[in-house]
């Protein structure tokens, strides 16, 4: 369960952009980044710690520059295609023309956005050593604040590459007719497989929790609250001991910096209130729980806070009368009584699907809509693994699942419909098949945009490089 939503960078759009002024070493020490022939005077080989490997234009790309990316996919589990001493380099190279067609043509990056991709970094870093501050701290040689200051430029660039890549393909368009000419002549086993599609309804109950059970979750957290104000203990020990947000919890509760609009409103209201971060907040009832809250900082329109999370428990009482009811409401639409969409509209907990007759929806942000249209995999598992047996128009026997904000509830489902997996066909299938044709496109664009860009950029390469076989032509001239 998290409180935010956290948005995953590719990590092809994440090759850093060193500066060529200086760069710092793996001992911290500034190395410039001229070579010893520029400099005048000879160094001998082994005591060279960084070298210029490429020139482009007036930058540098160091050998520093390719080991840190290295490291730093390693760390990320990235794999690299072709040679990695040979296609490191040429991806910094080609995001530095990005970053210079941007400059040019004054694509404009906010300081907000910036930040919170530095902090999401930040984010996934701490995931790695299970949220300890300090372990990071020591792996990274820095502080977090050390850390931030030394992306921020970083990922001005990197922003600067996504909406410089962005401004070159947004006006490419297919036509129907361009994606029937690309497949008309494809092979049948080179067209994409769409895997089974479903469409489901579900009727959700919400069951009913005690209010003893809701005292006693919040005299904990008033406990906590009294502990950290005697001095007894920290608030960040408490949230990686008790918080019920295991993904906080790691980091000591913290969240990052993040925007109002991703956080729950209730908690928002709250988190954005705050102004002492040795006071603690009063308790905050969300959609996930209950917590407490301290503030860490504010930047602009940013808050970064600590919470802990507990969640009430539900009783097995509770559950089996919810599922009971449930289970009444099926018989009663098997029995022709009123439709799964009547029962969903007027009976259903879940604020989401009654609106919409029950029927669940499944955001494509690769096609920029959203579809009623699920492949298994993107389903909850536990409505996954009913449906999956059902046929079309079958009503499931109630069951309990943790929702999105990581609740239990209890659920019916109605499988609505089946489009078994089969190789995409204009028909069925006209909005996979038009993407495949369109990234194509866009690609075959930014592809030639490099390719015009290297011709007319003054570039220089180590020797060593020269027998690398590049993506792009016209590096050696």
């Amino acid at each position: 369960m998290r409180i935010t939503r956290k948005i995953v960078l590719p990590f092809l759009a994440a090759v850093p952009l060193m500066g060529i002024a200086t760069m710092p070493s793996p001992a911290g020490m500034s190395v410039p980044s001229t070579s010893s022939a520029d400099s005048g005077s000879i160094i001998p080989a082994h005591s060279v710690i960084d070298e210029v490997i490429w020139v482009i234009g007036d930058e540098a790309i160091l050998k520093s520059d390719v080991e840190n990316l290295r490291m730093q996919a390693a760390m990320e589990g990235v794999k690299w295609s072709g040679d990695p001493d040979c296609t490191i380099p040429e991806q910094i190279a080609v995001q530095k023309l990005f970053v210079h067609q941007a400059d040019i043509d004054s694509i404009e990056v906010t300081d907000a956005d910036v930040a919170q991709d530095v902090e999401q970094q930040i984010s996934t870093w701490l995931d790695m050593v299970d949220g300890s501050r300090e372990r990071l701290e020591e792996y990274k040689h820095q502080t977090i604040a050390q850390m931030r200051n030394e992306m921020r430029d970083e990922f001005k660039d990197r922003q600067k590459v996504q909406k410089m890549r962005q401004k070159l393909v947004q006006d490419i368009a297919v036509t129907p007719a361009d994606v029937r000419r690309y497949f008309s002549n494809l092979p049948q086993d080179s067209l994409p497989f769409v895997q089974t599609e479903v469409e489901v309804q579900i009727i959700c109950q919400t069951p009913r929790i005690e209010e003893e059970e809701i005292n006693r979750v919040k005299e904990e957290l008033r406990d906590y609250t009294d502990r950290v104000n005697k001095g007894e203990s920290t608030f960040q020990t408490l949230a990686r001991l008790y918080s019920e947000d295991p993904v906080s919890a790691r980091r000591g509760g913290e969240l990052g910096l993040v925007g109002r609009g991703t956080l729950d409103p209730a908690f928002a209201t709250v988190a954005f209130n705050l102004t002492d971060p040795t006071k603690i907040s009063k308790i905050v009832e969300s959609e996930f729980g209950y917590h407490i809250i301290q503030l860490v900082e504010k930047r602009g329109d940013k808050v970064n806070v600590r919470h802990i999370l507990k969640k009430p428990i539900v009783s097995d009482e509770a559950i089996e009368k919810a599922q009971n009811r449930l289970d009444s409401i099926a018989d009663d639409i098997r029995a022709g009584k009123f439709t799964f969409e009547d029962g969903a509209s007027l009976l259903s907990d879940d604020k989401d699907t009654r609106s919409n007759k029950g029927l669940m929806s499944n955001s494509q942000l690769q096609y920029g809509r959203i579809t009623s249209r699920f492949q298994m995999q993107d389903l909850p598992p536990e409505v996954a693994k009913v449906v999956d047996t059902m046929q079309v128009g079958q009503i499931s026997k109630s069951f309990q699942m943790i929702n999105q904000k990581g609740k239990t509830i209890c659920v019916i489902a109605k499988l609505k419909s089946r489009v078994d997996g089969h190789r995409a066909n204009i028909s069925d299938d006209y909005q996979v098949l038009k993407e495949v044709v369109l990234n194509k496109r866009r690609e075959e664009v930014l592809h030639q945009w490099v390719v015009d860009k290297i011709k007319g950029v003054y570039t220089r390469l180590n020797d060593n490089y020269r027998d690398c076989k590049f993506e792009y032509e016209g590096w050696i001239k």
